[in-house]
């Protein structure tokens, strides 16, 4: 998370998360519904937040999954244009 930005936020919102991973927000709401993300809804109004600890741990099982899928050849070394 962003050192220089103060005190560390406990919770994220979903902006929040999709600036920290350089995604769009559609694709943090899709890995909150597929559940590869954690987060809880506040309220009745769709309103999410993630966890710090959960971003983190998400960040962590992304670069296992990809190790492995290089390893295993799924993946090439390199990103194609």
């Amino acid at each position: 998370m962003d050192s220089k930005a103060g005190p560390t936020l406990r919770f994220l919102t979903i902006e929040q998360v999709a600036e920290e991973l350089n995604v769009g927000v559609p694709l943090v709401r899709s890995l909150l519904q597929v559940r590869e993300l954690r987060g809880f809804q506040i309220g009745g109004r769709g309103i999410w937040r993630i966890g710090a600890a959960d971003v983190e741990d998400y960040i962590s099982q992304a670069y296992r999954r990809t190790a492995t899928k290089i390893e295993a050849g799924e993946l090439p070394d390199e990103e194609e244009p």
